[in-house]
């Protein structure tokens, strides 16, 4: 028997690949106008109520738990990409989310990188995407979760609230930690966590946060601001858990220096990873048009390296780590977590496997839990 059949997803996963995302793959040459089909197809369907009992069919049963200062309903959620605006926000939860991860957003809006900036390569399940961070800004994805009832710690949305945060293209690198800063204190009062990142390769020098200097400097950064508005907030919530996301194109030596950085500056836990600048795993048919195109890739051809940093991070280091990066069945996702994520993110798993693949990770969280 099949993990799919074990299960109880098969049907699903079946009607999926025969109806549905032929009406995203052919209906939709371009992947990025499938996408923004798809958000708005789920957020007029959780509208009604039948709508949502639709969305429930084949979630499965969530793993609770709590770590790095969260509680999580589930332990599979949305990685960040998916829906950088939150305008599918209260469908997550419906289809068995235990978090989503909205973003990544910059302080200000900004259009992202000239399209098309997003590509399916399908004989190696991979997507590449130079998208830029477009996004409509931090203060307006705080304002639509705010009118949906979210608030810190109170799981309107039915899953606790990740928010991405990034950098404003035409922001110095220098000046990069008061545009983090500036969108943690406008996302503050709505999310569960944030994420920093300063992974994506499609926004120029992004990467170079990494370096150690200038990773301490943004994390000292970040932590005096989350302390001071812990301070500031009548909640009564303590700081604001603060993830790194970390990319899959550095090395082990790398991976080890920035989670010691982040453990030494109180950092809640490691997202692992990002999308890929290398091109080496691509299936032989997509090896030209791969390497022809620009940003990251995600999907299948990242799987074997997201499980290594995933591996090397949970051995190097206290702090819990959410796996992000090649997850596209429910084997991965218990690689995933036999490597020791405590968390699994999907993304690009959802565009050529469809929702019964939320349903068979939840199913493999509660079997390696």
């Amino acid at each position: 028997m099949s993990a799919w059949q074990r299960a109880g997803v098969g049907l699903e996963r079946l009607g999926y690949h025969h109806a549905v995302r032929p009406w995203l793959f052919e209906g939709h040459d371009d992947p990025e106008d499938a996408h923004l089909a798809t958000l708005d197809l789920l957020r007029h369907t959780a509208l009604t109520s039948w709508g949502r009992l639709a969305l429930r069919t084949g979630a499965g049963r969530r793993t609770p738990i709590t770590v790095g200062g969260v509680e999580f309903p589930g332990r599979i959620g949305l990685a960040a990409g998916a829906d950088k605006n939150g305008v599918a926000a209260p469908a997550w939860g419906l289809l068995g989310l235990g978090f989503a991860e909205f973003g990544t957003v910059t302080p200000r809006p900004q259009p992202g990188n000239p399209k098309p900036r997003s590509h399916r390569l399908l004989d190696s399940a991979a997507l590449v995407n130079s998208m830029g961070f477009n996004n409509a800004g931090a203060t307006a994805l705080a304002e639509r979760l705010s009118l949906l009832g979210a608030q810190r710690g109170n799981g309107a949305l039915g899953l606790a609230v990740g928010i991405s945060l990034g950098k404003n293209k035409d922001t110095d690198l220098a000046d990069a930690p008061q545009d983090y800063v500036a969108g943690l204190q406008a996302v503050h009062q709505v999310a569960d966590y944030v994420a920093i990142n300063v992974s994506s390769p499609n926004t120029p020098g992004l990467l170079g946060l990494l370096e150690p200097r200038d990773l301490t400097r943004l994390l000292v950064r970040l932590r005096e601001a989350a302390e001071e508005l812990a301070a500031g907030s009548p909640g009564g919530h303590p700081p604001m858990p603060i993830w790194l996301k970390l990319s899959p194109d550095l090395s082990d030596r790398g991976v080890r220096e920035a989670v010691a950085l982040a453990e030494e500056h109180g950092v809640s836990g490691i997202i692992a990873t990002n999308t890929t600048i290398a091109r080496e795993s691509l299936a032989p048919a997509d090896q030209d048009r791969g390497a022809a195109l620009p940003g990251g890739v995600s999907g299948s051809p990242l799987t074997r390296r997201a499980r290594e940093v995933v591996g090397l991070v949970a051995v190097s280091s206290h702090l819990p780590v959410m796996a992000s990066g090649g997850v596209m069945t429910p084997g991965d996702v218990a690689a995933m977590f036999d490597n020791g994520a405590a968390l699994v993110q999907l993304y690009t798993g959802l565009v050529y496997n469809g929702p019964a693949l939320i349903g068979a990770a939840n199913e493999m969280a509660r079997v390696h839990g």
